[in-house]
């Protein structure tokens, strides 16, 4: 016996999940399988920031729009969203240049942000090293969650709240269009029919359309990142991004000065960059300190080669970075690492037909812009 649905979604991550969420909220009738009893793929192996500010283009729209839908639903139910802000930290002159030029773009389209001096951030933030602190940019609208968290709480909201048939532990082994839509076929031989449906299983695509994948460009991108045990009577409120960071992120890209700046890379940083590493500091709800992170990539397509191990000399260079910025013991709980896909076009959105549509590659955006995207995505499906 078939079920049927309006909308079957694949893959229960954040982007999945708000797009099982806009739909249902639209009033559709909408079924949300995950292959595993939970998600724990990049949705919960994150910052768990919402950073519109790095973002650029069209993903800094969607992060905009994701921060005033956290924010929704955050006012009826607990999804661990707090509007804590973010801070960049400038380390030198060229990074604070980039600050100021950001500072002066967002001025001119009214997303608020606040220069602060190198007194205002050390008063902020005591622990950052003085030696280290040029000036900062903060962003005072923007949010952190708890990652391993903030899913789970979302998945139950849409549940309660707009009826969305959420079913973990359902591995999909085949989707094929029909006369009536299409219909998804389930390891056990399950089938449920729907008029549409949307594939968000990150990089793992290849296990429904492997020919599409090969096609696709997408790559596989793994990130180490360290929990470091609480410090009685620390308050690290926020996200808090130095000046590697700056160098990286999207949005400063777009600064008049960024290809002078990346062009003059400090002589110390030229490993860290090597492997993809700027240093970010985000403080638990249970006083923990995430620290990261750094960045390599494979081909989808060869994803395996990124091997499923932390490697220690990773983790030194980011201990050694993040020493040289704060004064504190950083004494590590736990390391991990993280996937994400990836490609060159922002995101790989692809319609095998008119009834399915795989989306993934969103790269590290989720987070901060999957809200406000799969908003978008489902709305022009309902019109």
């Amino acid at each position: 016996m078939t079920s049927s649905y309006d909308l079957i979604v694949i893959g229960a991550g954040a982007l999945g999940t708000f797009h099982a969420f806009h739909a249902a909220k639209a009033g559709k009738r909408v079924l949300l399988l995950e292959k595993d009893r939970y998600p724990i793929g990049a949705t919960v192996r994150n910052f768990g920031q919402a950073v519109p500010s790095g973002l650029a283009g069209r993903w800094f729209d969607y992060g905009r729009r994701s921060l005033e839908i956290y924010q929704e639903i955050q006012q009826q139910t607990d999804i661990t969203v707090r509007q804590n802000g973010t801070i960049y930290i400038a380390s030198d002159a060229d990074e604070w240049t980039l600050a100021n030029e950001l500072h002066d773009r967002y001025q001119g389209i009214g997303y608020t942000s606040e220069l602060w001096t190198k007194a205002q951030c050390l008063a902020k933030y005591p622990t950052l090293k003085p030696d280290y602190v040029v000036g900062g940019i903060y962003f005072p609208q923007e949010m952190s969650v708890e990652p391993e968290q903030m899913i789970h709480r979302l998945i139950a909201f849409a549940q309660r709240k707009y009826g969305v048939d959420y079913r973990p532990g359902s591995v999909v082994v085949d989707a094929q269009s029909t006369a009536r839509g299409a219909t998804v076929t389930l390891s056990n031989r399950q089938q449920f029919q729907a008029e549409r449906v949307f594939i968000c299983s990150g990089h793992e695509v290849r296990l429904l359309f492997p020919e599409v994948l090969a096609q696709a460009g997408l790559v596989v991108s793994k990130l180490q990142m360290l929990l470091v045990e609480p410090v009685a009577g620390l308050n690290l409120p926020g996200n808090i991004l130095t000046g590697l960071t700056i160098r990286r992120y999207e949005s400063f890209q777009e600064c008049p000065s960024y290809e002078r700046v990346v062009a003059n890379t400090p002589e110390h940083l030229t490993e860290l960059k090597k492997w993809g590493i700027h240093i970010l500091f985000k403080q638990a709800t249970d006083g923990s300190i995430i620290v990261g992170d750094s960045h390599e990539y494979a081909e989808a397509t060869q994803a395996e080669d990124l091997g499923y191990h932390t490697q220690d000399f990773i983790n030194e260079l980011m201990l050694t970075e993040a020493r040289r910025i704060v004064n504190l013991p950083l004494t590590v709980r736990k390391t991990w690492a993280g996937f994400y896909s990836q490609t060159k076009d922002e995101i790989f959105e692809h319609s095998i037909d008119d009834n399915i549509q795989l989306v993934t590659g969103i790269g590290g955006k989720g987070m901060s812009s999957g809200a406000g995207y799969a908003e978008n995505n489902i709305q022009k499906w309902v019109k």
